[in-house]
């Protein structure tokens, strides 16, 4: 794997501190970061020279006079007539070294050291970026669907960031386990369910069908079952009945139960296909599957003094929460008609998956509203020990999803929007985009082409926004080819590969090491290199948008390069060759950036 030169420089200026001030700065933080004066810069200086009372220039001097290229030292040195600087082991990726304000080193590498990065990671399917978690285990919890309700608009931030981050940290080495976790169990079920066993003329025709057949009779049962509750007594009677036999474990409504379960899930998969997620029925853990689990974890929490009866109701206060009128916000365990709530199977979900599951980590990719439950929840966990130390629990918490008027995103009637809806009118606007830019397609390629750009354009609109944040869905903006969109960096893959494409027959993509390189092959090999940093910095944060943004700027700094470095042009075989290179592994880059925001990046469109 290789090593980024922000870590290279890293060490060579940790070895310079060193031979400066011995062990003192053996473990200082050189502070590295992107430089407007020269490709780094080391901040590190400053603190250090405070930890030790000394003059943070005179020790920047002298530090970068370790530092400085031998033929750059020993010029100095014979300048000064004096000794040469202490000597160190270093890389030689430093071309030269400059002191700038009150003790900053300017740091600017060779040419060779970024020909000598290109190279490395060109046609290494990692790019060469090390996974650094293998070993670890994380469960993640996302998409959460309801049985037997249609997947809405509500539901989308949570599959598309939970996606993206099974993909992500996958990458980095672990091993991911996907929790669909289904609301497939309450009150509303004895409903259908005694509708179903009165009218099993409801059933659709035909043992194998679609998605949207499914979601169609079961939007169907679910409005036909309420209204006959609402204006039936009697049947409302034996729904709540129906509610107690479902408990209770009886054949003929757990059959029916079933059916509706399978039911959902068959329309849950059409809408993961039609997005491109990984999650699959063998994810699904609905809310039932813990149902045997509450009244041990209600029992074990009372007799432990972590949950006390309050009006009935078997609770888990706090000290630090509390509600308007200062009194305590408890976290209801067991409610005082002797059912479960969310907590107890949000407790017997942890517990299961540290226990079983062997979870290292355990994220919540849920909206920003549950901020309050979760915190009470993991912290309830932590004092049972179902949460021990070492195992981390994250609410990765999101914004809603705003319309163009910036108010909740709803149809014009006021209703909330169906998810399948949506991704069709993502579809059916990507269309013009595609024909703008393929006049001479088929119909039918131009659709195919939207398909991927439309779904494309939906998921980066999402993941491209910080996930705390709320954001505006105006299709019209999402697959536009100009800005910050999922359509302007797959249309920059296509074209790179156009580029390679018109390249002279048996043109190696081969770097060359001795070409000094011009100021835009440097700034493109530079972002190239800060993939790694980049995808560290998204997983330990779980922010996918720190990568859509990196993408975003380098298909800008290709574009920059291109204008100003002809490739097919290129003065010499040897020019043409090493640009090559550099536009193959910004193709590569690309692609695997889009791909572990789980978008797709076709050669071609």
């Amino acid at each position: 794997m290789a090593k980024a030169l922000s870590e290279i420089l890293a060490d060579d200026v940790r070895a310079a501190l060193t031979a400066v001030l011995g062990d003192a700065a053996r473990d200082a933080d050189p502070l590295i970061r992107p430089s407007d004066h020269a490709d780094f810069q080391a901040n590190g200086v400053l603190p250090l020279a405070k930890a030790v009372k000394g003059n943070p220039r005179e020790l920047a001097t002298r530090v970068a006079a370790v530092l400085a290229p031998a033929d750059t030292a020993a010029a100095a040195s014979d300048a000064d007539g004096a000794d040469g600087p202490a000597t160190v082991s270093t890389s030689g990726v430093i071309a030269a070294v400059e002191v700038a304000g009150p003790g900053f080193l300017n740091l600017t590498l060779t040419d060779a050291a970024l020909a000598a990065q290109t190279a490395e990671r060109l046609g290494d399917p990692r790019l060469g970026v090390a996974p650094t978690a293998v070993g670890q285990t994380t469960v993640i919890d996302y998409s959460q669907p309801n049985i037997a309700k249609e997947m809405h608009v509500g539901h989308l931030r949570s599959t598309v960031i939970g996606d993206a981050l099974v993909r992500l940290l996958e990458f980095d080495g672990r091993t991911v386990v996907r929790q669909n976790h289904l609301g497939d169990w309450g009150t509303q079920f004895g409903m259908l369910i005694q509708f179903l066993v009165e009218h099993p003329e409801a059933r659709p025709a035909g043992a194998e069908h679609s998605g949207e057949v499914a979601i169609s009779w079961l939007t169907a049962l679910y409005r036909d079952a309420r209204a006959h509750f609402e204006s039936d007594a009697e049947f409302a009677d034996r729904a709540r009945k129906r509610v107690v036999t479902l408990q209770g474990g009886d054949e003929e409504s757990l059959a029916a139960w079933r059916e509706m379960v399978a039911e959902s899930k068959r329309y849950f998969e059409d809408v993961y296909a039609r997005l491109d997620v990984r999650l699959i029925d063998a994810d699904a853990v609905g809310e039932s599957f813990y149902n045997p689990y509450l009244a041990e974890v209600a029992a074990d929490l009372e007799e432990r003094g972590i949950a006390v009866w309050s009006e009935g109701a078997l609770c888990v206060f706090f000290d630090d929460i509390k509600g308007p009128d200062g009194d305590p916000v408890p976290l209801m365990v067991r409610k005082s008609d002797g059912g479960f709530g969310y907590a107890a199977t949000d407790l017997a979900a942890v517990r299961y998956r540290v226990n079983t599951l062997k979870a290292d980590q355990i994220l919540y990719v849920v909206d920003s509203r549950q901020a309050l439950h979760f915190r009470m929840v993991f912290e309830t966990a932590r004092r049972a020990g179902y949460l021990p130390e070492g195992v981390e629990a994250v609410h990765v918490q999101f914004g809603s999803v705003l319309g163009t008027d910036g108010k909740p995103f709803k149809t014009r009637a006021g209703k909330t929007v169906r998810l399948i809806e949506l991704l069709d009118n993502a579809v059916d606007h990507a269309v013009a985009t595609v024909e703008e830019k393929n006049p001479d397609l088929s119909a039918a390629d131009v659709r195919a082409e939207a398909k991927v750009v439309g779904i494309g354009a939906v998921k980066y609109a999402d993941l491209s926004t910080s996930r705390t944040k709320d954001y505006i869905f105006d299709l019209d903006r999402m697959v536009s080819l100009h800005g910050n969109t999922s359509v302007y960096l797959q249309y920059a893959h296509a074209r790179i590969h156009s580029i390679l494409r018109k390249l002279p027959a048996g043109t190696p993509t081969q770097v060359h090491p001795e070409l000094a390189l011009e100021p835009a092959e440097r700034r493109l090999a530079l972002h190239l290199d800060d993939l790694g940093a980049t995808l560290a910095t998204v997983t330990e944060n779980f922010e996918p948008h720190r990568l859509a943004s990196y993408l975003y700027s380098l298909a800008q700094t290709f574009s920059d390069f291109y204008e100003n470095c002809p490739v097919v042009k290129a003065p010499t075989d040897a020019v043409r060759e090493n640009r090559a290179a550099l536009v193959r592994l910004t193709g590569d880059t690309l692609k695997l950036g889009l791909a572990l925001l789980g978008i797709s990046a076709p050669d071609q469109l």
